[in-house]
Parts: structure tokens; C-alpha cells; sequence
């Protein structure tokens, strides 16, 4: 099926939809951890419903489930297409003016909402390959949501063209929109029973044709020290300050392995969060490697570290706390290589050369592997995420779409 006259509508959709604030919050235990998160997943129940999805809901916890019904004969396995809706608490999300640069020729994008955010091209290499692209950023004030809004929106449009031709070959297919990806707990309220698919995509990556089967095994390390809290006008050779002890130990963090100086599959432990005061402090970290044996060997050095520092002061103790995240999803897609070739075999038929990769971070695709639902992370397109100087060009949101629905022919001719 040729896309030569569809009128895409991924790029409509994506400017609506990063204009709903989504932002996540790690530090609310609800599901979802912000209600105003359901804002956009009640927009997307309503859109689907209009393009004939009639089963498409949305639960309590901020889930969309949908079903694109199957046009074959063939006993197709049942495939589930995923993004998630939040968008990260690093960068802030409300009110997003999304700003797009027509024909794009190569040169630096001065964000005009704050002139001191510049998106340059010695900074943002895939701009080289965007020359006369349409490209969406936000004004420079706030993120922009690509991701994922991205691979919402071209989910969207993916189920928006085959509803339109159901002439087209294709299994059932499920859609999934999540919450709280972002916070790492897109995975926990998510009904895989309920969902019923047997192999999986998430649209949460990166450069135009790339394809992920791999990502980081993670885990989280809550340190907590108790110190010893005296008068500090009478506090010789009996104070043990707990703040202090902890910048002892975020002093003696291996240089080598942190987020500023790793790349590739290098591992890393990074602390994300101190709070407290002299008698206690609370500590947050994220390990993170392409194996468990490495995660494991991080978290003893993170507690060699930590013992050694406390040992110096004879009043003072901690607790060591690991907690699992996820795993590496490839243990999982390397039982199903079909999974990855049929994804391949779907960006080549788009026109664009596949790219295998490895993700240095996580999407819902990794835990919902070890759930029982094998599934990789395909390009949405995203760049420069997490920031005021995301962007993201139309025309690779549309090869995307094509991807997609390229997919669904593949699983259903190769069945």
C-alpha cells in the first residue's frame, strides 16, 4: 500500500498533544503518579473512538487499551504498538508553544521564547540529515514532549491509516498508552492479560531507522546515614555530621563511572537526590550496566564506598537499600528473532536503512520482555529529550507511521 497521497496526520496530532501537560512526578505514589496525565489518554480514547476503535477505553490507573480488529484469515500473532503519555520531571512541561521550521537549511535554531536556547548543529549531529525537513521545537521555556509524544501520535496516525484501508493484510493489533514511564512505573499497573498480544513495539527511540533490542539492566540504591548531632557551640570530638559524611562518599564516587564521562554500553552509578540534615541524610542513586553481573559489581563498590566513609566515625551507621528497576530486554528478544527482523525488514520498506542499537536507559519494552510480552523500541525520532532544546523533524515521525503499518503486513505474510 502506497503512502504517495495520505494525508498524514501524525504532525497535527503530535502539536496538539504536546500542548497537554503530562508531566510525571517520582515523588507521588499514586497510578498515575499526576491525574492530569488522563487530560491527553481521554483525549486519545475519544480519538480513537471517532476513527471506528469502538472498544478503546481508558482505566483507572491511566491506561488506554484498543484494539485495531484483524482483516485475515491467517492466524496472525497479536502484536501490541506502545508509547507513554508522561513526559519527564527533569525539564518542565506546562504550557508548551511548539515552533515549526519550515524547510529546514542547516543552520543553528534560535528558540525565540528564551534567545539563549539555541539548537546547534555542532551539538545536535542529526541535524545534518534534516536539510529541507519540517522541524517542530518548543519556544525555548519548556520541553517539548517528543518524548513520547512522538510515538503517541504515531501510533495514532498508524491506527488512523489502517482503519482508513482495511483492505490491508494485518492481525489483530492491540494499542497501549501508559503512564509514568518516565519515573519508571509505566510497567506496573499495566494489564498484559488483559492486553492479550503476544510480541511487542514501543515507539520511545531516537534517530530516524533506529532500532533497539538491548537497553540497560537498572537498579536503584537508597543509602540512608545516621549521624551524631550535638550543640554545635559544644560539638568538639562528638559531632558527626551526616550531610558531610554523605559528600564524603558522592566525593569518592568513581570518576571513570558516571553519567559525564560514559558512553556506549560503559556503566555508570549516578546519585539523583540528598535530603536531610545533621543527624540524617537520605541518598538516592540509579546503577546502571548492560549485564546483571556489572550491576551487581557497581552496587558492592557503591557500598565499599559507603562503609569505608562511615567506618571513620565510630557514632555514625548507614543502611544500604538495592532496588530492582529492569533488565536488559535483549535475554528476552534474542528467544524471538523475528521480532527484531520483521522491525528491520518494516524500516527498510519505509526507504530508510535500519540502525541497531543499544539503549543507554529503559522504556516499558524492557520490563514487559521479562513480563511475558517480548518487546523492542523503534524510532519515534526524538532528539535532544528531556530538555528545552528537544526537536523532532515531521517527515521522520512520518517514516514511523509507514513503519508501523509496514510491520503488520510483515507478521501477517510471514504467519
Amino acid at each position: 500500500m502506497s503512502f504517495a497521497n495520505y494525508n498524514y496526520t501524525v504532525s497535527d496530532r503530535f502539536i496538539r498533544y504536546v500542548q497537554i501537560d503530562t508531566q510525571s512526578d517520582p515523588n507521588s505514589p499514586t497510578c498515575p503518579s499526576t491525574e492530569k496525565q488522563k487530560d491527553l489518554s481521554r483525549v486519545l480514547v475519544e480519538e480513537l473512538k471517532a476513527m471506528g476503535i469502538h472498544d478503546a477505553e481508558l482505566d483507572e490507573h491511566g491506561y488506554v487499551y484498543a484494539t485495531i480488529p484483524s482483516t485475515t484469515d491467517k492466524n496472525v500473532p497479536v502484536l501490541c504498538f506502545c508509547s507513554h503519555v508522561d513526559t519527564a520531571p527533569d525539564c518542565t512541561g506546562t504550557n508548551v508553544k511548539p515552533q515549526v521550521v519550515k524547510n529546514y537549511q542547516g543552520q543553528d535554531i534560535v528558540l525565540p521564547g528564551d534567545p539563549t536556547q539555541v539548537i546547534r548543529v555542532a551539538e545536535h549531529g542529526d541535524l545534518k540529515n534534516q536539510i529541507g525537513h519540517d522541524i517542530i521545537t518548543t519556544d525555548g521555556t519548556t520541553l517539548l514532549g517528543a518524548d513520547d509524544k512522538a510515538g503517541v501520535a504515531e501510533i495514532m496516525d498508524a491506527a488512523h491509516y489502517l482503519m482508513m484501508h482495511p483492505e490491508i493484510k494485518h492481525g489483530k493489533i492491540r494499542i497501549l498508552f501508559t503512564p509514568d514511564e518516565e519515573v519508571g512505573r509505566g510497567a506496573d499497573k499495566a494489564d498484559l492479560n488483559k492486553l492479550g498480544a503476544q510480541y511487542g513495539y514501543t515507539l520511545d527511540g531516537g534517530a530516524l531507522g533506529s532500532l533497539e533490542n538491548e537497553n540497560f539492566s537498572a537498579d536503584a540504591v537508597s543509602i540512608k546515614i545516621k549521624g551524631f548531632s550535638t550543640h554545635p557551640g559544644y560539638a568538639k570530638n562528638k559531632m558527626q555530621h551526616a550531610i558531610k559524611v554523605a559528600a564524603e562518599i558522592i566525593n569518592r564516587l568513581p570518576k571513570d563511572k558516571t553519567p559525564e564521562t560514559t558512553e556506549k554500553k560503559e556503566p555508570f552509578i549516578h546519585p539523583t537526590y540528598i535530603g536531610g540534615g545533621l543527624e540524617e541524610v537520605d541518598m538516592k542513586f540509579i546503577v546502571r550496566g548492560f549485564d546483571t553481573p556489572t550491576l551487581r559489581a557497581l552496587e558492592e563498590e557503591l557500598k565499599n564506598i559507603t562503609a569505608a566513609v562511615v567506618s571513620q566515625y565510630n557514632k555514625s551507621s548507614f543502611d544500604f537499600t538495592v532496588i530492582e528497576q529492569y533488565r536488559n530486554m535483549k535475554e528476552v528478544l534474542d528467544t524471538c528473532p523475528q521480532v527484531i527482523d520483521y522491525a528491520q525488514e518494516a524500516i527498510r520498506r519505509a526507504g530508510v536503512t535500519p540502525l541497531l542499537d543499544s539503549i543507554r536507559g529503559g522504556t516499558d519494552g524492557a520490563r514487559f520482555s521479562f513480563m511475558g510480552l517480548p518487546t523492542a523500541n523503534i524510532f519515534a525520532a526524538q532528539h535532544g529529550i528531556h530538555s528545552k532544546q528537544e526537536w523532532i523533524s515531521i517527515q521522520d515521525m512520518q517514516k514511523a507511521v509507514q513503519t508501523v503499518v509496514n510491520i503488520v503486513q510483515i507478521w501477517e505474510e510471514n504467519a
